[in-house]
């Protein structure tokens, strides 16, 4: 990816990122909308592995040689750089390695994402943010929410690669409430770049069969069964993205499928206050 100045508007940038819009952000200036792939042939070429129910998953049963085959299967196809589609706690979700640039510029072909439109970042274990993003709250605010549906966007360290979102010194930070992604980001062992399993502009999805034009473009699609209920719209928002960069402050980027928690937890127990503009 190409270096690109920083915006003006930082906060829109990171808006965009999470899905709240695809036009560009920031200033006026122009930006590159990356070409989605060709459409698909009817043949899958990723390999698919379906999960075993979660609360199927014992030390030592059959479930569990599943479970492992499938995060074993992924972080190889990570660590070689490929993209690899996973399930999370909201929608299906694009991840490669947030270290590996070629990675990253593969995920922007392969949605025909902008290049001003950066990439959340996710981890597995809470204890993980303090080495990718300068904390600016108390952990215990952080143990309140994560693992789970939001996005917590906050000033980036040197740690992150320099072609991740070069264009902003912020980062949306993930933890998804899901046992395959938290053991998947563990066993990785470094962070993972992560988006929805979706072109860009397209609505998100929340079976694997939603996205089955990216199946031949991807190494490997896991299967973790549907994501809430398809009928619903509530089910599709994605992540509640809240900007914590500003000591004492909070920002709702998105409001997403966890907003009401979210800012009491923010507002109640911590007593941080909406910035001007939030959408709170």
């Amino acid at each position: 990816m190409s270096t690109a100045r920083p915006c003006a508007g930082l906060r829109a940038a990171v808006a965009a990122g999470m899905g709240l819009s695809d036009g560009p952000v920031g200033s006026g200036r122009r930006c590159r909308l990356l070409r989605p792939p060709a459409p698909a042939p009817a043949t899958p070429g990723a390999r698919l592995l379906r999960l075993p129910e979660s609360g199927a998953v014992q030390a030592a049963s059959p479930e569990r040689s599943g479970w492992t085959e499938a995060l074993r299967a992924a972080v190889a196809e990570l660590r070689a750089g490929a993209v690899v589609a996973v399930p999370t706690d909201t929608l299906y979700g694009l991840a490669c390695s947030a270290s590996c640039s070629a990675a990253l510029d593969c995920v922007y072909r392969l949605k025909g994402r902008s290049e001003t439109k950066p990439l959340a970042v996710c981890l597995g274990r809470v204890a993980d943010v303090y080495r990718y993003c300068q904390v600016r709250v108390p952990k215990e605010l952080l143990e309140d929410l994560l693992p789970g549906p939001v996005t917590l966007v906050m000033q980036r360290s040197e740690e992150l690669n320099k072609d991740l979102n070069p264009f902003t010194p912020l980062v949306g930070i993930r933890i998804p409430n899901h046992a395959f992604m938290q053991d998947l980001a563990q066993m990785f062992g470094g962070p993972l770049a992560l988006t929805s399993a979706n072109l860009s502009s397209q609505a998100s999805s929340l079976s694997v069969e939603e996205f089955q034009d990216l199946w031949p473009h991807l190494s490997l699609v896991i299967d973790g069964g549907p994501i809430g209920d398809s009928q619903s719209p509530e089910c599709r928002l994605g992540s509640t993205v809240v900007d914590l960069s500003v000591p004492g402050k909070f920002a709702i980027i998105r409001p997403g499928c966890a907003l009401e928690n979210t800012t009491a937890i923010l507002q109640q127990k911590y007593g941080l206050l909406p910035l001007q503009g939030s959408c709170s």
